[in-house]
């Protein structure tokens, strides 16, 4: 009570007990964890795909879409980091009658990215790694901006997956890394996350670039020898991957969408 009293007449909040047995629940989630070097907080991850180094040995609770719920409670966890769409709608109301304290991260932007690192480093008594890391990132992304800015941005079609055919909606953080780029999003209007489109609406849309991830999957654009769009292959995925590094990933892709290239 002395404390509260004192933090009030000084006009200051009173600090938020760090959590100390973590566990994540998306791999860009703990990817952001290991950049505040936080990693010895994690108590358990969610699996999807090949682990970091630092949290290899970690229990798992499950992968993409499916936890596994008594793992999770096993580990007693005072403090859960959630990207709403790896866990299914009815875990995820499970989750919230367990009244485990949840930090929920679903950026729409690299600028609003940058925010939720600096409060999870807060979160986890990080708060200092956390200002050092979004400062960064948000300097790179200025600077980035500056580079690539173009008076009419490239439309771009941003194919997700090609059979069937996937893309990113406006409302996906990849749009936004495509503005940073100087380049437009030829289905910002739609809202899903991912839809999928068909070819003839691509076509419709006539996209000035293509981007996939790999030259396999830009296969099926040899039926349209017509299309004048460039092709470009971008195989790293750490686009995808809403984390620190996503900055390295944005330069990336600015690099191969220049005309230079």
């Amino acid at each position: 009570m002395r404390r509260l009293i004192a933090c009030l007449l000084l006009l200051a909040a009173c600090p938020v007990s760090a959590a100390q047995r973590v566990i994540s629940l998306a791999p860009s989630l703990t990817e952001i964890v290991i950049e505040l070097d936080a990693a010895d907080l994690l108590v358990g991850v969610q699996d999807g795909g090949e682990r970091p180094l630092a949290v290899a040995a970690l229990p798992s609770v499950g992968r993409y879409g499916q936890l596994e719920m008594e793992q999770l409670l096993s580990l007693r966890p005072d403090l859960l980091l959630l990207w709403p769409g790896s866990v299914s709608a009815a875990q995820r109301d499970q989750l919230q009658r367990l009244s485990i304290p949840t930090f929920t991260a679903e950026p729409h932007t690299l600028d609003q990215l940058a925010d939720q690192i600096e409060q999870i480093g807060e979160r986890l008594g990080r708060a200092e790694r956390g200002r050092q890391v979004a400062t960064a990132f948000r300097q790179r992304l200025t600077d980035l901006r500056t580079r690539y800015h173009r008076d009419t941005p490239v439309s771009v079609f941003y194919q997700v997956w090609d059979q069937p055919l996937y893309t990113v909606g406006g409302e996906q953080i990849i749009s936004d890394a495509l503005k940073v780029c100087g380049a437009k999003n030829v289905f910002d209007d739609l809202k899903q996350p991912a839809p999928q489109v068909s070819l003839e609406a691509v076509l419709q849309r006539s996209p000035g670039v293509v981007v996939a991830g790999s030259t396999s999957q830009l296969a099926m654009w040899k039926a349209w020898p017509s299309q004048k769009a460039r092709f470009v292959v971008l195989p790293d995925k750490g686009i995808e991957r809403p984390s620190g590094q996503m900055v390295e990933a944005v330069q990336k892709l600015c690099e191969t969408l220049s005309p230079d290239r």
